[in-house]
Parts: structure tokens; C-alpha cells; sequence
């Protein structure tokens, strides 16, 4: 016979869940930091390597601007033309960065602060596919599937940064998709952007395409609402020279900045985790060094993301514990510089919402966001070892990510919390807590509901079609798609925009009259 508080707690959680005052929570930026994967020892192995290289191998392929900067600060070229970081100009580097900084929405209640360890969750990669929400077949991806994907993020309460996550591939040229990108992005989101920039020369139409969103240059220097990514190096240890050119236009244009290095372990990096880590942190250091020598205010994040190759074939393999233990070890190196750290995670081999999906994603965006990475990317939407996304994946993986950060949050152990005098009060009252104010009052402060997740009973799933959660987040991103356009630019904007640039997407398509 079922037991009566049982049931009673079902029809009062369901009542409460259908309450607008009981919507799940929402956590940006709860400190993370305490999963440590590498010993004290480890790390300053790790850092000591990573100093060692910099020194006495440093990296081939400088450009002309970066030997000027480094040399006049200490550094020097070898014989064979690599240029090599001293330890000394490392660590004032390291020392000296920008700690604290806002990633600023359009909106001021997108603003992310970076600080410590505090953990906020983004999209991301550069994904050529789509997955048809329609047909569920693989196509090329577009500029509208761009700004699709922003437009579901802005809904995503969990999902707190959109990083550029498809390439538009309907698009001619490189200058037509840098605009582009950008545009797509910012129209589909008031919450931070980060988008990469193919070419130096096209950095100065990006940044004029913001200046005017914002209200004007000084406007968007002081506020600025998109980051630059950039790849500086070709592993292993080789500077990007036009990638290095993009850095020091976008610094000296007043984006902040995301320094990636992302060698393929056993391919352009050791094959241990251990040495594959050391080099991109020593990678991605050498970045940090030219942004903060092109400006020593620069908002740059530090970020060496390596990846990990199934080893039998060569091909990317992001979904296994290698991976998600190597971003874990990433963050913590992050954490042990105090330096703002973006790490990507998420990136599973899955072909579709799956267990596998499920449990390669969540493995690796848990274990960075415990080691206290402050930007996950790559952390919704994303699949199939970077070549696809999926729009119904950003709904579901809202769901998972609101979980994550309620772990990452913690059990939050106060006299308070531990709720000593609730306890006594109901063992000698009613014998449950179900009607206890105290009760009440938590369920809104410390859980997470999701809300495409079915937690019903069997049966009740089943009379309702039994049916699984992709189609569920299906039918919300399809929702989502045919009724929200966000409207924070205005139309005067829009429309000085278009006049300037070559704008892709109509009117119609932003769901603006013509």
C-alpha cells in the first residue's frame, strides 16, 4: 500500500513546480575549484616544464611585431630563428595580468564576472554540420543556423555565454563570414559572444559593426559585449602568424581576448596527458605574454585546450576520460596562476542525444567545472567530436548543465542549513516536512528542476507517448524558433548596419518588417 506522505509529497511537488515562483534557479558564476586533479607536486612539475620549454625551446614562426615586443622585453631569437620567453618575463607576465573583469552582455544582466573560480557555462566550437531539427539528417551548417543556435542560447538559463558554434558555410569569402558571424551572433543574444576572426584585415569591420551596436567606441571599450578567440599557435610550438596579427588588431581595438592552444595528443602533442598539458600551457603563456606587451590592461583569457586522439586511427576523439581528466588538469593550472581560464569540455563523439552522448558530456563539463574552469565552452549543443550540433541538444544540455552547477554550488554546510531546530520541531510535531515553511521556502533557493527532464512515474510517461528527452527538447528549440527574435538592437541600428555592411540575413529572417 503506498505510503500517504509519499503521495502527498508527489501532488504538493507537482503543485509547486507548476507555480511561476518555483522556476529553477539560476547560478552563474558559483565557485568551483575544489577538484584538484594533478598533487602540489604535479603542478609545479607542470609549471616548471612549461617554463623550461618557453626558455630554452621557445616557439618558431614570430612575427616580425611580436620579436620587437618580446626582445625589447628580454627575450631573444636563436640562431634557427625561434624566439624564446625568459622565465623572468613569464612570470612578471603571469603576475601582472588582469585578474578581474566583466564579460559585459549588450544587456547589463547578461554581465559575466571572471574572477577566482567562478564558473560560467558557454557553447562553442566551429562545427560544419547541423542536425536537421526537421529531419534529423547531417547537413552543412548556414548563417541562419548560426543565429538559431543564439537564439535558443538567450533563452537557455544555464547556458550563460554563446560562443560561435557553427561555421556559415553558404557564405563566399572570409570577409563576408567574419561580418557575418558577428552579426548573426550579436542579433540572436544579448549575452556575451565570442567568435573568431579569419583574417587581420577584417578586424576593423568587426569592431565598427560593435562600435555602432554599442553607441560608439568609447562606449563599447568600456562596455565591450564580444570576445576574440584565437588559435596563436600550430602545435607543437609554433606561432599562427596571421592568427598573431588578429590578436594584436583585435587588442589594440578593445576586444578582450581568448588565447587558445589545441594540439591533438599524440598528433601535434605528446600522447601523455601529462606532456600533451605541458605544451599547451606553455602554448598558450607565450600568447599571454605578446597580448599583455600589446597591451598591459588587456582582458585576455587564458586558455590551452588541448584534445586527445582515439590513438587506433588517428581521428579526434573528445568524449573519453582522457579528455576530461586533461581540461580538469588544464583548469587547475589556470587556478593555480589565478589567471581567468576558459576550458572546453562537452565535446562528445555521439552522433545523437544518446547515453553516450549524455554521459560523455557530462563527465568532462563536471570535472572542468569542479577544477574551477571560469568559461566551459563547447559545454552545449555540441557533438560528434566537433563536426556537428545540434539545436535540440542546447534545450537538453540546459538541463544538464543546471545540475552540474548545483554540484558545483555544494552542500553548503551552515548552522542554518543544517536545520538542527526544523528537525527537532518535526519529530516532535507532524513527522514529515512537507508542510514546514522551511520546506517551502528551500525548495526555491536550492534545487534544480529541469525543464525538459521528465520526472514522472512510469505510467504517466508512458500514457503521454513514452516519448524520450531529445523530442522533447525538439519540440522546445522548434518553439523556441518560431516565436523568439530577440529585439535588443533596435531597428534604427539594424538598419544604419545593413547600410554599411553586407548584411546576409534578411529582415524577415530576425523577424523584423521589411
Amino acid at each position: 500500500m503506498p505510503n500517504p506522505v509519499t503521495r502527498r509529497g508527489r501532488k504538493n511537488r507537482a503543485n509547486a513546480a507548476a507555480q511561476p515562483d518555483a522556476n529553477p534557479p539560476v547560478w552563474p558564476g558559483v565557485v568551483g575549484g575544489r577538484f584538484k586533479p594533478l598533487s602540489d607536486d604535479e603542478v609545479a612539475l607542470v609549471e616548471n616544464a612549461t617554463l623550461d620549454l618557453l626558455e630554452t625551446l621557445g616557439l618558431s614562426q614570430a612575427t616580425e611585431a611580436m620579436i620587437d615586443k618580446v626582445t625589447a622585453a628580454g627575450g631573444r631569437v636563436t640562431d634557427d630563428k625561434r624566439l624564446l620567453f625568459p622565465r623572468k618575463l613569464v612570470r612578471e607576465t603571469i603576475a601582472n595580468a588582469r585578474r578581474d573583469f566583466t564579460l559585459c552582455g549588450q544587456t547589463p544582466e547578461h554581465d559575466l564576472r571572471i574572477e577566482g573560480a567562478r564558473v560560467h557555462m558557454s557553447t562553442g566550437g566551429a562545427a560544419p554540420g547541423v542536425f536537421d531539427l526537421d529531419t534529423g539528417v547531417y547537413r552543412d551548417s548556414s548563417l541562419q543556423d548560426l543565429y538559431d543556435a543564439a537564439r535558443i542560447t538567450d533563452r537557455m538559463e544555464n547556458i550563460h555565454h554563446f560562443s560561435r558554434s557553427v561555421v556559415a558555410r553558404d557564405l563566399p569569402d572570409n570577409a563576408a563570414m567574419d561580418i557575418n558571424t558577428a552579426y548573426a551572433c550579436l542579433m540572436g543574444t544579448s549575452k556575451h559572444v565570442s567568435i573568431s576572426i579569419t583574417e587581420p584585415a577584417n578586424v576593423a569591420d568587426v569592431a565598427a559593426l560593435c562600435y555602432r551596436i554599442a553607441g560608439g567606441e568609447a562606449a563599447f571599450r568600456a562596455r565591450p559585449f564580444l570576445t576574440v578567440m584565437v588559435c596563436h599557435v600550430v602545435p607543437p610550438m609554433r606561432f599562427a602568424e596571421e592568427a598573431c596579427d588578429v590578436l594584436d588588431a583585435a587588442i589594440l581595438a578593445g576586444f578582450p581576448v581568448q588565447l587558445i592552444s589545441a594540439g591533438q595528443a599524440g598528433a601535434t602533442s605528446p600522447a601523455t596527458i601529462a606532456g600533451s598539458l605541458a605544451q599547451a600551457v606553455a602554448e598558450t603563456l607565450a600568447g599571454l605574454v605578446f597580448a599583455r606587451l600589446v597591451d598591459p590592461e588587456v582582458r585576455a583569457i587564458f586558455a590551452p585546450k588541448p584534445l586527445v586522439a582515439d590513438l587506433r586511427t588517428g581521428s579526434m576523439s573528445g568524449g573519453g576520460g582522457e579528455q576530461a581528466i586533461l581540461m580538469a588538469g588544464a583548469a587547475q593550472m589556470g587556478r593555480h596562476w589565478n589567471l581567468p581560464t576558459s576550458s572546453i569540455a562537452g565535446i562528445t563523439d555521439a552522433k545523437t542525444l544518446d547515453a553516450q552522448y549524455g554521459s560523455e558530456k557530462a563527465l568532462a563539463v563536471t570535472m572542468a567545472a569542479h577544477a574551477g574552469a571560469n568559461l566551459i565552452t563547447q559545454a552545449a549543443g555540441m557533438m560528434s567530436s566537433l563536426l556537428g550540433v545540434s539545436h535540440a541538444a542546447y534545450v537538453a544540455d540546459n538541463d544538464m548543465l543546471g545540475n552540474i552547477l548545483r554540484t558545483v554550488r555544494g552542500i553548503e554546510a551552515t548552522p542554518e542549513n543544517v536545520a538542527a531546530d526544523v528537525i527537532a520541531g518535526v519529530c516532535r510535531g507532524e513527522g514529515h516536512y512537507l508542510g514546514q515553511q522551511h520546506t517551502f521556502e528551500r525548495m526555491k533557493a536550492d534545487y534544480f528542476y529541469p525543464n525538459v527532464g521528465d520526472r514522472r512515474a512510469p505510467g504517466d510517461w508512458e500514457a503521454d507517448g513514452a516519448h524520450p528527452v531529445g523530442d522533447a527538447a525538439g519540440d522546445r528549440a522548434k518553439e523556441i524558433l518560431t516565436s523568439h527574435f530577440p529585439a535588443h538592437i533596435d531597428d534604427d541600428t539594424d538598419r544604419a548596419l545593413r547600410a554599411r555592411f553586407d548584411i546576409r540575413l534578411s529582415r524577415k529572417q530576425i523577424g523584423r518588417a521589411s
